[in-house]
């Protein structure tokens, strides 16, 4: 099976690594990139544990081959936080208790801040129907949606001015 040479850049930093044609994105964030932020759910990219944005696109990492990342940007749940400041997101299900096991919540975050990204007001329906790509089996939803929208509400008074 022949290599590819990719390069892409994760987070905002350039990124070169050497691939198989059948590997996943997800694969090669978590075994090669050492970015274990992103799990591996089902397989299948029914349940959004492996969620990234692959150019400003929220997409399954499960469902995308390693060769396709060549000259994208990826964002992983790693590159959410500013060295040791959270990301509002981070900070709101800290605060919501928006979290249990915590396999889903980097799933949940990237789908979040992909939402925000392209949205910066969105009404509660709309967050639900965002997120509902991404499974979660002990917290229930509640508290990830307040968690969102409360994020959204306290990013869109940073940009005003008072």
């Amino acid at each position: 099976m022949s290599k590819h040479h990719i390069s892409a850049t994760v987070n905002g930093d350039p990124v070169e690594f050497l691939t198989s044609s059948g590997a996943t994105l997800l694969d090669v964030l978590r075994d090669q990139l050492n970015l274990t932020g992103t799990k591996e759910g089902c397989g299948s990219g029914d349940c959004g544990a492996c969620s990234v944005i692959l150019d400003g696109r929220l997409v399954c990492s499960c469902l995308v081959l390693a060769p396709e990342a060549e000259g994208r940007r990826i964002e992983t749940v790693e590159g959410l936080s500013d060295g040791v400041r959270l990301h509002p997101l981070q900070e709101q299900f800290l605060k919501h208790a928006a979290l249990q096991c915590g396999f889903c919540t980097p799933g949940f975050l990237v789908a979040a801040k992909a939402l925000l990204d392209a949205n910066p007001d969105p009404s509660e329906t709309e967050v639900r129907y965002w997120l509902a790509g991404n499974l979660c089996r002990c917290t229930g939803y509640d508290k990830i949606v307040r968690a969102v929208m409360d994020t959204a509400a306290e990013l869109r008074q940073a940009r005003i001015p008072a």
